[in-house]
């Protein structure tokens, strides 16, 4: 019994350690970023290589967000690819009033929300339209760093590309285009380009 103590002691300090639960910025009431995100399309997709992947640019994309929730990932193809997610929201979604009602978490590198007390605080269809969950993938090594080091409540003003990747075997994993699906294939792919944070 001792030692299960121990280890679980050992592990919450090395979680804290190496920030595997990084600290909430609280923010006030009220709307943080009012502008929606930039898209437009490539019109001619000139693929490069990262890794042992191909990446083909699909999207232009410029967002400013507030960040909602992170992830890192150690295990699985696409972590060689994307090993930070982040949940980001603007407009109604960047509002503590609204976030303060709704339940979000993450499973299976998706993210899902739900009211706190039954009752939505905004229509559904407009929390859909107001919040990302970014699979990033570092275009540098100080793009990685600052990745890893978002943490929830940061205001980001992130460029770069939605992008398809394509990998050995037939792999392909692939942005979504639109703002207001849900479930799988409804992340962005991002290839990030510049982040600045604060």
């Amino acid at each position: 019994m001792v030692r299960i103590y121990s280890g679980l002691v050992l592990l919450l300090v090395l979680a804290f350690a190496f920030d595997w639960f990084p600290n909430e910025i609280k923010r006030p009431p009220g709307v943080l970023v009012a502008d929606e995100p930039e898209q437009n399309p490539v019109a001619r997709p000139e693929p490069w290589r990262y890794k042992d992947y191909r990446i083909t640019p699909l999207a232009d994309f410029h967002l400013q967000a507030r960040v909602l929730m992170t992830e890192r990932y150690w295990l699985g193809r696409e972590t060689q690819l994307s090993p930070v997610d982040l949940t980001v929201g603007w407009r109604l979604m960047s509002d503590q009033a609204i976030l303060d009602q709704l339940d979000i978490y993450r499973g299976f590198r998706m993210v899902y929300w739900r009211p706190k007390s039954g009752h939505w605080p905004a229509p559904h269809e407009d929390i859909t339209a107001h919040v990302a969950n970014l699979h990033t993938i570092p275009a540098k090594d100080d793009i990685d760093s600052r990745l890893k080091s978002i943490r929830p409540g940061n205001l980001i003003d992130l460029r770069g590309y939605l992008v398809l990747a394509e990998g050995a075997g037939g792999w392909s994993w692939r942005s979504s285009l639109s703002r207001t699906d849900e479930g799988p294939g409804a992340c962005e792919l991002v290839w990030v380009d510049k982040l600045a944070a604060r």
